[in-house]
């Protein structure tokens, strides 16, 4: 390798992330089990769902994804040229000025909540509608205070300290988890629905205070200041617009499928929450994990344009297998066995196995664009580790303009020429968002082969792993119909099992070189 970053084991740091990444999820989805199981797909469901979007929105504007754009390239830079002083300057200023940003907007979200609701969830009136409102105002404060905790995740991820950052939003889940067990046998929905906004706040205050010891240890001398005249600040200054309009643009597009859940009749909105908190499992852990973990070590690459860019494509190749190999069998199973998945993770209490069924419809539809998403956050992520925020941007916007006209399309006009019930259009929303995803994934890969060479994943490759998995789906499909009806767990452990060790046994059969890889690390964290 030409360049003169060094060559890091991105494997191990990727397998960091993904373990962090996993356990926060898991406590993440048995959250949503117990908000499934206490509330259903009724209407307090469906208000405490749509009421957690509004504050997300600031978060995720000014939380990890701006942040791992904006700030850490710049700050990764600075520790790998040996400025320490000047990196942890940059953290203190980001860290005032987030401070500030954060403040003010979550004072202005709560006063323009009412108009608010009439944007994201216009099909919301009467006490569904109140409660919303109610909700969004108490989830505010919460949502500012881990914007703070992506900052302590930035810095943290600059450090190579993966596993802190991303496990700690388990102590958020745990405040929810502990809100519901404690009350929902004992109080109304609504009522438990205003408890677990209050518990959420308690848990976001939670996941920034088990981050800040190991933050101050790692930033000597650390000190917030408001200012914005170093070069370095500029830096992340001027990255951070495009990136914080690039995530509002793509926020919107979440929105906007709220919005049309809403008209979808009741349940629709909270069965949509449900599919993405499976559908966001692989992302994170597939997707996220990777590219999280290659960010810092991109961001590094020093030397001239053509050494760069081949360690770049080296980098980049690499991690688009690793997710692929994970991500595709990921996406078949949403597509065959989302029934299964479903009834295992929420089927209790008020959620019913029709309601299992109705969210399988919905998991099929997300897996349309399941690979393109994963893949595009890797591709993402190297744009950004060339400071280039522009490029990113503007696909985002043509992701989203596809995703608000093919998600009203496929919601409303097309159940109806179907002669379907119009509440199966959310499967439409999750179908139109994946194409979206994939125009804007051979947007990104195009632009950047021009500029730093040829990458991408190969045909014979793409083809084996989807090969594999079907293979593995019959098989799994082939034991679900010889085993019959069982119990929600007892059926997904049966059938899940066999998917996965098939798949292995073909993608190894077939001589995909990941599976020895993936085992390999196995092995040998079973032997450590």
């Amino acid at each position: 390798m030409g360049a003169s970053a060094p060559r890091e084991r991105s494997g191990r740091a990727a397998t960091l992330v993904a373990t962090g990444i996993l356990l926060s999820r898991i406590a993440g989805l048995v959250r949503q089990h117990f908000l499934a199981r206490y509330l259903g797909l009724g209407d307090a469901a469906d208000a405490f769902n749509a009421a957690f979007r509004i504050p997300n929105f600031l978060q995720n504007l000014f939380g990890e994804g701006v942040l791992s754009a904006s700030f850490i390239p710049v700050y990764a830079r600075l520790r790998a040229d040996g400025d320490d002083s000047a990196a942890t300057h940059v953290a203190g200023a980001v860290a005032a000025l987030l401070a500030v940003a954060t403040s003010l907007l979550v004072v202005v979200g709560i006063l323009v909540t009412p108009w608010l609701i009439w944007l994201i969830a216009p099909g919301f009136s009467g006490a569904k509608r109140e409660l919303t409102i109610t909700l969004v105002r108490v989830l505010f404060p919460g949502a500012g205070l881990l914007v703070l905790s992506a900052w302590c995740l930035g810095v943290l991820n600059s450090h190579r300290r993966f596993l802190l950052s991303y496990s700690a939003p388990i102590v958020w889940n745990v405040a929810i988890i502990a809100a519901l067990l404690w009350k929902g046998p004992r109080v109304g929905e609504f009522d438990l629905a205003v408890i677990a906004a209050w518990a959420s706040v308690i848990g976001s205050a939670a996941q920034l205070v088990v981050q800040l010891p190991m933050v101050f240890t790692l930033l000597e001398h650390f000190r917030p200041v408001l200012e914005t005249a170093s070069a370095n600040v500029r830096t992340v200054i001027t990255n951070f617009g495009p990136v914080f309009v690039g995530r509002g643009v793509v926020q919107i597009s979440g929105y906007i499928d709220s919005a049309i859940a809403s008209l979808l009749g009741m349940g629709a909105l909270a069965a949509l929450t449900n599919a993405q908190a499976l559908y966001m499992l692989p992302v994170s852990l597939f997707g996220m994990s990777v590219s999280a973990a290659e960010l810092p070590a991109m961001s590094s690459a020093t030397g001239g344009t053509a050494e760069v860019a081949e360690y770049l494509r080296a980098r980049l190749d690499a991690g688009l297998r690793r997710i692929a190999f994970l991500v595709v069998p990921s996406a078949m199973a949403f597509l065959a066995l989302g029934d299964v998945l479903a009834a295992a993770l929420f089927q209790s209490g008020r959620f019913t196995h029709e309601d299992s069924v109705y969210v399988w419809s919905i998991l099929a539809g997300s897996a349309v664009g399941l690979l393109a998403s994963t893949l595009g956050r890797l591709y993402s992520s190297t744009y950004y580790a060339l400071r280039d925020t522009r490029t990113p941007l503007r696909y985002a916007v043509v992701r989203v303009l596809l995703t608000g006209v093919l998600g009203f399309l496929f919601a409303i006009p097309l159940p109806r020429l179907l002669g379907i019930d119009v509440r199966w259009g959310a499967g439409g929303l999750t179908a139109s968002a994946g194409i979206s995803a994939w125009a804007e994934f051979t947007l990104l890969r195009r632009t950047l082969n021009a500029r730093i060479g040829r990458t991408g994943l190969s045909a014979s490759l793409v083809s084996r792993l989807w090969l594999a998995a079907a293979v593995a789906a019959a098989a799994a499909w082939g034991v679900r119909i010889l085993v019959g009806p069982r119990a929600s767990i007892v059926l997904a452990v049966l059938t899940l099992v066999p998917y996965g060790a098939v798949y292995f046994a073909v993608t190894a059969g077939l001589g995909v070189p990941e599976v020895r890889t993936v085992l390999g690390r196995v092995m040998r964290r079973t032997r450590a």
